[in-house]
């Protein structure tokens, strides 16, 4: 169903620069955070909130019948461009995504909602 695309002098490690999606339609995600289960932000640690992050995704991917492996696109929001939290976030997503079919990726800095999240994200899937 996802096909990633990568021209040999354009490879980067941990995600692909296109998809060919293939299949019955598109699943469009909106924004997830690392929140807890009463929608604060979750502040014991970077990596906690960026966990918490993906496993909020994996439930609304779950529920629409779909798992990362579906996931063609990914765009990150971050607060800012901290090398830490650029490190977080691609050691966590690694756990999420398949090494051999990652999906595109964009990280844009933007404002946030709240000064205590450092990211959000939002994915586009393919439907099989």
């Amino acid at each position: 169903m996802l096909k990633a695309v990568n021209p040999p002098d354009a490879t980067w490690p941990g995600l692909s620069q296109g998809m060919v999606i293939r299949g019955g339609g598109f699943f469009v995600s909106g924004g997830h955070c690392g929140l807890d289960a009463s929608g604060e932000p979750i502040t014991t640690s970077m990596e906690d909130q960026i966990v918490a992050m993906f496993e909020g995704l994996k439930r609304t991917l779950t529920q629409a019948g779909l798992g990362f492996e579906h996931v063609a696109r990914t765009t990150c929001f971050v607060r800012e461009f901290d090398p830490e939290l650029l490190k977080t976030i691609k050691a966590v997503r690694a756990r999420y995504y398949n090494s051999d079919c990652p999906p595109a990726s964009v990280m844009v800095q933007a404002g946030l909602y709240d000064s205590k999240l450092f990211a959000e994200i939002e994915v586009i899937a393919g439907v099989p």
